[in-house]
Parts: C-alpha cells; sequence; structure tokens
C-alpha cells in the first residue's frame, strides 16, 4: 500500500533532497512550504518530468491553524499520514545579549513549536492505523550548542527531548519517533560563512569536508525502513562531533 508522507520546509536544502528522494521511492509526497513558493513549484515540475506526481501546499506552520490546514489536505485526499518529517527551520545568528522576544518567538516558532503542533495533527490518525514514522531534523547544534547561535541551539535541543519523550510515549502504538542531527551541511542557511570560514570547519572535521543533503535523506529512508529503531538521535557530522 502506498505511503503517504508529509515534509515540512521542502522547498529548499535538505527538506527538498527529502522530498525528491522520498518521492522517487514511490511514497506519496506532500511537500510544504512557506515562502519559497518560486522553488516549490520547481521542485514539483522538476519531479513531473519524471513522471512523478508530489502536493506542495503553502502554510506558516508556527502557526496551529495553519498546521492544522496542512494535515487536514492530507488526511482528506489520501485519509492517512504514514510519515512526518519535521525539518522546517531557520538560523540566527546573533549574540545573545542583542537577541529579541521577536527573535525568540520567531526561531522557537518555527524550529520548535512547528515539529510539536505538526505532531500533534498528525498522531491522532498514526494512532487510530497503530502505525507510523515521525523524523525530526535537529543539528549537531542541539547537542552540543553554539555560540552567536543561542537561540538556534535552544530550538534543536528541544528537538531532541521532544523526540526522546515521544518515543516512549508513542512506542505502544507502533509509532517510532526518532532524530537526525546534521553538522554543516552544504545548503542556502550556511551561506553565511565565507569561503575561509568553510575552509577552517573542513580542517577541524575528520572526513575533512561538510556534509551533502542526500547524505541526510539516506538516513531518513533508512528510519522510515527500519522498524526497531526509536527515540534516537542520529549524528551525521563527519565526525565533526562525537559525543
Amino acid at each position: 500500500m502506498e505511503q503517504i508522507a508529509i515534509v515540512t520546509g521542502a522547498s529548499k536544502g535538505i527538506g527538498r533532497e527529502i522530498a525528491k528522494q522520498l518521492a522517487k521511492q514511490g511514497i506519496k509526497v506532500i511537500a510544504n512550504y512557506n515562502k519559497s513558493e518560486q522553488q516549490a513549484n520547481e521542485l514539483k515540475q522538476e519531479l513531473e518530468k519524471e513522471n512523478i506526481e508530489i502536493d506542495i501546499f503553502k502554510a506558516d506552520i508556527s502557526k496551529r491553524e495553519e498546521a492544522h490546514k496542512l494535515v487536514q489536505f492530507a488526511l482528506e485526499k489520501y485519509h492517512k499520514i504514514d510519515i512526518l518529517i519535521n525539518n522546517a527551520g531557520i538560523s540566527e545568528y546573533k549574540m545573545f545579549v542583542d537577541e529579541t522576544d521577536e527573535d525568540w518567538n520567531r526561531v522557537i516558532g518555527t524550529n520548535l513549536y512547528s515539529a510539536f503542533a505538526m505532531s500533534q495533527e498528525v498522531i491522532p490518525n498514526m494512532v487510530s492505523n497503530k502505525k507510523g514514522c515521525i523524523i525530526n531534523i535537529s543539528s549537531i547544534w542541539g547537542i552540543v550548542g553554539a555560540s552567536l547561535e543561542v537561540l538556534y541551539s535552544i530550538s534543536k535541543a528541544g528537538i531532541n527531548g521532544m523526540t526522546k519523550a515521544l518515543a516512549k510515549e508513542l512506542g505502544p502504538s507502533n509509532i517510532r519517533v526518532n532524530a537526525i542531527a546534521p553538522g554543516i551541511i552544504s545548503t542556502e542557511m550556511n551561506k553565511k560563512f565565507s569561503k575561509e570560514e568553510i575552509k577552517d570547519i573542513e580542517e577541524e572535521i575528520p572526513l575533512e569536508r561538510i556534509g551533502k543533503p542526500e547524505e541526510i535523506a539516506k538516513c531518513v529512508k533508512w528510519l522510515i525502513e527500519d522498524n526497531y529503531t526509536t527515540g534516537q538521535i542520529i549524528s551525521i557530522n563527519g565526525g565533526w562531533a562525537i559525543t
């Protein structure tokens, strides 16, 4: 039976690659985006050239009502949700003392609250079907923290805590909850670093390079297929942080 997946923040970077790879595996994907409509349409058109259909859905999932609309769209069209990939996220590069309440609301809302709201919205359907897979995209900074990215680090540490707790709560319903904590990945989010800074980072990484979005997508594929892994924070960082 065809599996149905929602991928949030799917128009760019890691989310885009996850949506592409899942769709190519025959999973029906609802690709969520907020502001990047052009990139979302380009993703849809790219896959259509390979005769692969996906849905794209605009929603600011940091708002409960829009998260609800996204999930209702999936349920009304496909009547079930098998997989939720909580990928939507933004970064904030600023001294902690300069952070504002507006910064807090934006970063925590996009990175952490959206995962909370989306998970709450899909879980009733998964529980009724006695199966489900939730994968949260976290970060190395949720594990070790990052100077000048305190709010981002807080949001991703929250993702990790939610992942572990929710895995325990949902295990009896045959719902698996895991997180992937990437190191630095070649995406638009990391364009704030200069070529020299990237080179310095690569010298600190045992594998001597930054990661690729497809390497995160491969782990997502494995977590969907595996039936006995839950509550794990899987670090994919080239050995940059080994804990």
